[in-house]
């Protein structure tokens, strides 16, 4: 089955990162991956009420991360590592990241 995590900040800044290839990264492993990196970028919960849901953590990760990270192959490690985190904390092999949109798709 195909897997691969896309994030995009529009077209023609999208990015595909394949994980058919890559160890699959614990559920548990991949919240805390997520929880480490929302915290270390200072990100903000988008909700009012402070909740922050999984599908936001990933959103504010991304955003925080900023194109770059998704673009320059000397942070593919690091992209690779927020794909494998994404796809197991949703538990969806397919996952698009919609930066401006705020949305994400699986």
């Amino acid at each position: 089955m195909r897997s691969q995590v896309i994030v995009t900040w529009g077209e023609p800044a999208t990015y595909r990162i394949d994980l058919e290839e890559v160890q699959p990264m614990p559920h548990d492993q991949a919240r805390h991956w997520l929880d480490e990196q929302f915290t270390d970028m200072g990100c903000e919960p988008i909700r009012p009420t402070g909740k922050v849901l999984m599908a936001d953590k990933i959103l504010c990760v991304a955003q925080a991360a900023g194109e770059a990270r998704f673009k320059e192959a000397t942070h593919r490690d690091w992209a690779v590592a927020f794909a494998r985190a994404a796809s197991a904390a949703l538990a969806k092999p397919i996952v698009t990241v919609d930066v401006p949109g705020q949305s994400i798709g699986y």
